[in-house]
């Protein structure tokens, strides 16, 4: 596995200071963002001077129902090529649902969402994994998310999923430790199991992150300093296996450069305690081992050697066997390939769409989902979109101003997205439009003028023939 060191998550708000950052060996830039044609300037000269740059996707969705789409893998290798990359990287979420798969509408989460931990899931994701990985020129490494839901009928642990997926398709695993504490608080799910049954061994490189705890739900936001608790498993992590990278994440409300350089200095601090640990635990099996040729065993007995070395592989003896919980999540080796793979889509296909329908269409939650967790992940999804659409066209709250947020979630109650943010800005503003809004005759004005530049199949020219003949044309329709 290729060593990386300490990274940070290049964003264009901080590009400048990531260029100036001491210490810092890779970036991990949004691959979505990245244009192969037109790489910024920043990433650029960053390669030039031997960073490391790791493109990193977000809307390949490989824990949905469908297969992965081949236009997006494209893409996705183009990225990878145009930036050298060793690696590239993806979630094990699902993006979207409902289509020809399942013969419902098509809609789009803008988000990752988590995918049940259960065969049908597992089979299917598999397929996806082995699709990416055929057509991408660099290793895969998928990453664990953060929920605010859990998914009825669940059949494995997280660790167990993670052990499986990597056992049967070889795929390497992007580890997101605030990830691990996000479903401690949500899930109630035990972070340090989820690290004993991993396959250490699969590892690329690790995720910190910071969020925030409302109302007794932890939101992964990207957006705040990172706690002491993710920290803490960072350290644990650690203790178990040196990671070959670890990276800090910061997507918006960005501080000064000095305060993101203290905190990439506090991951160096929680990896390096995690290093003295993991030496300690060799010194204590080395001393083990000696003790274990104790006087009168026989020549050759090494079975407290063998216990020893067991359980620190998590299972593993000489003969390849597995015992205990590493034994339950590897299962795989032995068993002949799921059959009826289509199947297991069309049902997951029909379960996530539903499930996708409640978040952003306000179906009914299905049945065994708590109702109130499914409240919250709409409302986080709603609020998501509503930032994103304001980045993509930053115009919107300029023209609404106090409006926008109001006005875009109403929105957002009735109308799911179906395709990407741009086309969803559109949207958002036609319904606007359709409805008299905004109320200030000038805003409106300026509105449509927006809209209208956007909407057509290429931009309006701005040559004065042009505009004259369009405000000509806009004369003639009024009468």
């Amino acid at each position: 596995m290729e060593r990386l060191g300490t990274g940070i998550g290049w964003r264009p708000e901080i590009a400048d200071a990531v260029e100036r950052m001491p210490g810092i060996d890779w970036v991990e830039a949004v691959a979505e963002n990245v244009c192969p044609g037109h790489l910024p300037d920043s990433l650029r000269r960053l390669r030039e001077r031997g960073v490391t740059v790791v493109p990193h996707g977000v809307s390949l969705g490989l824990g949905g129902a469908d297969r992965p789409d081949e236009g997006r893998l494209t893409a996705l290798a183009e990225r990878v090529e145009a930036l050298g990359s060793p690696l590239v990287t993806e979630h094990i979420a699902f993006v979207r649902a409902g289509g020809a798969l399942t013969a419902t509408p098509h809609l789009e989460a803008g988000h990752l969402l988590p995918v049940p931990r259960t065969r049908d899931a597992l089979d299917v994701l598999c397929e996806n994994v082995r699709i990416a990985q055929e057509a991408l020129p660099v290793p895969l490494a998928v990453e664990n998310i953060a929920a605010l839901i859990s998914w009825p009928g669940e059949e494995m642990t997280e660790g167990q999923f993670l052990y499986e997926l990597a056992d049967r398709t070889g795929v390497r695993l992007l580890i997101d430790v605030a990830n691990l504490h996000t479903n401690h608080v949500n899930r109630a799910e035990d972070p340090a199991k989820a690290l004993a049954e991993l396959p250490l061994e699969a590892i690329a490189y690790v995720h910190v992150a910071g969020g925030f705890e409302r109302d007794g739900v932890w939101h992964d936001s990207h957006a705040h300093p990172v706690p002491r608790p993710v920290l803490d498993i960072l350290t644990d992590l650690a203790s178990r296996v040196s990671p070959p990278g670890v990276l800090l994440e910061r997507d918006e409300n960005f501080p000064e450069p000095a305060e993101l350089e203290a905190e990439l200095a506090s991951i160096r601090r929680a990896v390096a305690a995690g290093a003295v640990e993991r030496v300690k635990a060799e010194v204590r099996a080395a001393g083990h081992a000696v003790a274990a040729r104790r006087p009168g065993a026989a020549l050759g007995d090494w079975s407290g050697v063998r216990a020893d070395a067991s359980a620190r592989s998590g299972g593993v003896t000489e003969q390849g066997h597995r015992t205990g919980a590493a034994g339950a999540t590897r299962g795989a080796s032995g068993r002949p390939e799921h059959t009826g793979v289509d199947e297991a889509r069309q049902r997951l296909g029909l379960a996530q769409a539903a499930l996708l329908s409640a978040l952003v269409a306000g179906t009914p939650v299905p049945e065994g989902f708590e109702r109130a967790r499914v409240g919250v992940q709409a409302r986080a999804l709603a609020a998501k979109r509503a930032d994103v659409v304001a980045k993509v066209a930053p115009e919107l709250p300029e023209i609404l101003g106090a409006e926008y947020r109001t006005a875009f979630l109403g929105y957002a109650q009735t109308q799911p997205m179906t395709g990407g943010y741009r086309r969803d800005a559109l949207t958002f503003a036609e319904h606007l439009l359709s409805a008299g809004r905004p109320g200030d005759a000038a805003a409106r004005r300026e509105l449509r003028e927006w809209w209208l530049e956007r909407s057509g199949p290429a931009p309006r020219s701005r040559r004065p023939v042009h505009r004259l003949a369009r405000a000509t044309r806009k004369v003639l329709l009024r009468r």
